[in-house]
């Protein structure tokens, strides 16, 4: 699950020497968290890529639960979801994400390599307002002690195999993340004798 990721100052300049295409020249995102419900900006496209302001969250019309992430497992298979995955593909980028473990500990999550994180997602319109939910795996080697599930995370070169083609982003649902960064509050120091 990805209940919560972050931005760090800097991030227009990056997704512009990552993707050319790319207008920031709307991009007013603070540095800080990024919550369910709020505004983020996410990287869409057909033929290029683009930056669009979309909220954190499924709603439909008549429902009051708030979806924020959807299983790479089933999200072809589910009704509210299916249209979304196979026309409505984005990628939404973040400096890291953070996971709570099961005694409420949080842990952030960072590229290893890189400043930017992208994760798959998927976007609605519903009524006047455009909406994303994040696309969640099971947990690589860094997230798996933390949290039994994390987004699917892509390399830079699979973004627009992501968005821009169906067949490759079928087997992109698939993909094991790449290790990352961790960075825990408090980790409790075990020694074996």
């Amino acid at each position: 699950m990805c209940g919560r990721y972050f931005v760090d100052d800097g991030m227009e300049r990056e997704l512009k020497n990552a993707f050319q295409s790319v207008d920031i020249s709307k991009f007013q995102a603070k540095a800080g968290d990024v919550c369910p419900t709020d505004l983020a900006f996410i990287l869409t496209g057909t033929k290029e890529i683009c930056l669009t302001q979309v909220r954190w969250g499924f709603r439909k019309k008549d429902q009051k639960d708030l979806l924020i992430n959807a299983r790479v497992e089933t999200v072809k298979e589910k009704p509210m979801f299916n249209e979304s995955m196979r026309y409505n593909r984005c990628v939404i980028p973040a400096s890291g994400f953070y996971e709570w473990n099961k005694i409420g500990e949080k842990a952030s999550f960072r590229p290893l390599h890189r400043k930017i994180l992208f994760m798959a997602g998927i976007w609605q319109k519903v009524e006047d307002e455009n909406q994303f939910t994040i696309l969640t795996t099971v947990p690589n080697a860094s997230v798996a002690p933390v949290h039994d599930r994390m987004p699917l995370v892509f390399d830079k070169n699979e973004v627009p195999q992501w968005l821009m083609d169906w067949k490759q982003a079928e087997e992109l649902l698939t993909k094991r993340p790449a290790l990352l960064e961790r960075r825990q509050e408090f980790e409790q120091l075990s020694l074996f004798e």
